[in-house]
């Protein structure tokens, strides 16, 4: 969690608050007393019109009496935005502990089940190759979300130290994909090469790749197609390099985009229906993004209509 800077905390707003009313309750008695007796004296020694001398002070007097009013409600306008986002932060820390504690317990339960299993009965050779892969299936899905996790801390508190390399980015996602194809059993992921040639990008390497891993294993985890399908594009415009990642998945509502990329937030909590994953994973991909000085943006045209992640990069001369 980032924390406000010491002057944007709400109780120092609340005595900023407090003080600046109460000295413009203080300078209101003071100003009425000193100018009156003032102006009173001033009047009689020179015999002035009293309406011409003390028009000009009331107005100065209900200018700063204006101002001080203004920093009051400015005040207490802050105290309640800063109230809401702590709310708010809140509750999507809360529904992160509920849902990352059932997955963390469903794996560790199915594995305390299967090593039951195994240490109670003789089971045939076939059978055991069985569960251990299951156990192994298992033993990656805790080991997922704990790296994303430590990811998130590291990459957060700025220790994620690893230098930027001249990269040519479409033959490093093509290897990437290449590598990894096994991670993504049933899915068909396809990379399209680029129409024209692409400049290289310093690029952190393991950071890009966690960016890729997120953003794949999105796409292939929610989604309800026969053969999920991630579609790997390259687009140039005038001024921009995009990589956009098309999927047949689940897709998104209108209303959740703008919330998408938020830490712990998860599609359907809202609305109290089931909400999968850690809430971290879309986070992890928008934070990596601007490490490197880039956008990431989103795009669907509803529920069950896919979706499109795009990654918009400067652009840069080819070589």
């Amino acid at each position: 969690m980032n924390h406000p800077r010491w002057f944007f905390h709400p109780i120092v707003i609340l005595i900023i608050s407090v003080v600046a009313l109460g000295t413009s309750l203080i300078l209101y008695i003071y100003w009425y007393l000193e100018a009156s007796i003032g102006l009173q004296r001033l009047m009689e020694r020179f015999s002035l019109d009293a309406d011409q001398v003390m028009a000009p002070q009331t107005w100065v007097v209900i200018l700063v009496l204006s101002i001080l009013v203004g920093v009051i409600l400015i005040g207490f306008l802050g105290i309640y935005l800063y109230g809401r986002h702590t709310t708010r932060l809140f509750r999507l820390q809360h529904n992160f502990i509920n849902n990352f504690t059932h997955e963390l317990r469903t794996p560790v339960t199915s594995l305390k089940l299967f090593l039951e299993t195994l240490s109670k009965h003789e089971l045939p050779p076939k059978e055991q190759h069985k569960y251990l892969q299951l156990m192994l299936t298992d033993v990656n899905r805790l080991s997922d979300h704990i790296e994303r996790i430590l990811n998130l801390a590291k990459i957060e508190t700025r220790h994620y130290h690893h230098q930027r390399v001249e990269t040519n980015l479409a033959a490093t996602i093509d290897e990437f994909y290449q590598k990894n194809r096994h991670l993504f059993g049933g899915g068909r992921i396809t990379v399209h090469p680029p129409q024209t040639t692409m400049g290289r990008y310093p690029v952190n390497r393991g950071l890009f790749d966690m960016l890729l891993m997120n953003l794949t294993t999105n796409a292939i985890k929610y989604n309800n197609a026969d053969t999920p399908t991630l579609d790997i594009y390259f687009r140039q415009t005038r001024r921009k390099q995009q990589i956009l990642f098309e999927d047949n998945g689940m897709g998104i509502e209108k209303k959740e985009l703008r919330n998408i990329f938020r830490r712990f937030y998860q599609i359907g909590r809202a609305e109290n229906r089931t909400a999968k994953g850690s809430g971290l994973g879309l986070h992890l991909v928008q934070t990596i993004a601007r490490i490197h000085g880039w956008k990431v943006t989103v795009a669907s045209d509803g529920p069950n209509r896919g979706a499109c992640f795009t990654l918009i990069l400067p652009l840069t001369e080819s070589r």
